[in-house]
């Protein structure tokens, strides 16, 4: 079982940076690939970006890529997405996740946080 709790979601200008944060703990937590979604009022929940166990190998949706960063930090059982150059269209309520294998459909992740909410304003 992996517990995943994230934080730093807020409120912040068009063009501005923010940075969010994902504990994780649990058995086994260490050797899942990590990711974030996100979820949009009416839209679908969303592919943002996925890191693997070691931190070698990552994945970017097109939407984000060049502006978002993913890392992680083993040692300290966190996972981060750095967020820069915001645009209003990715006001959402971002999710933490965690899975065995790197892949962008939702319905393969195991585990999921309660959500932080991240709004950018025009």
């Amino acid at each position: 079982q992996v517990q995943l709790v994230e934080s730093g979601g807020g409120l912040v200008q068009a063009g501005g940076s923010l940075r969010l944060s994902c504990a994780a703990s649990g058995r086994t937590f260490s050797t899942y690939v990590k990711g974030w979604f996100r979820q949009a009022p009416g839209k679908e929940r969303e592919f943002v970006a996925a890191i693997s166990w070691g931190g070698v190998r990552t994945d970017y949706a097109d939407s984000v890529k060049g502006r978002f960063t993913i890392s992680r930090d083993n040692a300290k059982n966190m996972v981060y997405l750095e967020m820069n150059s915001l645009k209003s269209e990715d006001t959402a309520i971002y999710f933490c996740a965690a899975t065995t294998t790197i892949r962008r459909d939702s319905s393969y992740w195991d585990y999921w946080g309660q959500g932080t909410q991240v709004t950018v304003s025009s």
